[in-house]
């Protein structure tokens, strides 16, 4: 494990290595029977205190084995949201995870990894969530001593030294090239291009789609379309304390939006997300449905969000 300016500068031994190593070719042999706990709902009662009829309390690792985010990713409409909950789980929660549940993790975090290299989607969405985890990983295996993660020490590196694989096998990746069989996205009238690019709510996916041809990039530099960006994720009153300038006068909105996306979170978009029932404190996939025993069940239905999920079970 590669740490600081150093890069022949090792963490754990050759001993640890040899572990590691044998630990990954049984993980891959098991990997096909034991990837993940199946149930037949798709769905999970949360309750956060014992009752007459609930004993105990339902656990973040229990409602991430139950509500089967191994499928989930196979939906594109579902994908970023279960990348982002894994994101949000590596940096604050990996410490709250069973043992199951941390296999259950690590199981549905290769088969995000194997989708993107063969269907080469969001990898920059993956090597975020990939970097937040190794950071946290090197942290929390420093301060083994404090018994800070459930399982042995030698696991964890075993893990770390997979996700240091993964981040290799994703760095050395190669888009394929597609065939032009006809209309291509350059052939598009000026105004559809510009719709496209209006469509989009990441700046990021934004300047990417600018760098493809002169035009994209000309269109994708409109100050009127940056500052729709702004508009969207930022209230007034947040823009307006951190106003750029620009050598012209006019105010640099491509730079105000990087610059306000520091201090704020902006508004996140997902094509799928869980929903709470706020009659039966059920939490589940809106399409998978749950036995609701409300009137209207619709008008008891909250949207969550990945940062609401992780809420639901801080006690």
């Amino acid at each position: 494990i590669i740490t600081g300016d150093d890069e022949n500068e090792e963490v754990y031994n050759t001993e640890d290595c040899e572990f590691a190593a044998k630990k990954r070719k049984k993980d891959h042999f098991r990997n096909n029977t034991d990837s993940q706990c199946f149930y037949r709902e798709k769905w999970i009662y949360v309750h956060k205190e014992s009752t007459k009829e609930r004993h105990g309390y339902c656990t973040l690792g229990e409602a991430f084995n139950r509500l089967d985010f191994s499928s989930a990713i196979q939906d594109i409409r579902r994908f970023n949201y279960v990348v982002k909950l894994l994101q949000l789980i590596a940096k604050s929660q990996l410490t709250s995870l069973s043992g199951a549940a941390q296999k259950n993790y690590f199981n549905i975090l290769d088969k995000i990894v194997q989708k993107v290299m063969e269907d080469q989607y969001n990898p920059r969405l993956i090597k975020d969530l990939l970097q937040d985890l190794s950071s946290t990983l090197c942290i929390l295996i420093r301060g083994v001593g404090k018994s800070v993660l459930v399982g042995n020490i030698n696991i964890w590196i075993c893990r770390l030294e997979t996700i240091l694989l993964w981040q290799q096998q994703l760095k050395n990746l190669q888009m394929n090239k597609q065939v032009n069989n006809g209309l291509t996205l350059s052939d598009l009238p000026l105004h559809m291009l510009n719709n496209i690019l209006y469509r989009f709510s990441d700046g990021w996916d934004i300047i990417t789609l600018g760098q493809v041809t002169p035009t994209l990039y000309m269109l994708s530099e409109d100050r009127q379309l940056w500052k729709k960006l702004c508009q969207y994720h930022f209230a007034e009153k947040q823009f307006c304390r951190h106003l750029i300038p620009s050598e012209k006068g006019h105010i640099d909105w491509k730079l105000m939006y990087f610059a306000l996306q520091k201090y704020y979170p902006i508004k996140e978009q997902y094509g799928d997300t869980l929903h709470f029932c706020r009659h039966c404190s059920i939490l589940f996939w809106k399409d998978t449905g749950h036995p609701c025993t409300a009137s209207d069940p619709n008008t008891c239905l909250m949207p969550v969000s990945p940062q609401h999920f992780i809420d639901l079970f801080k006690f």
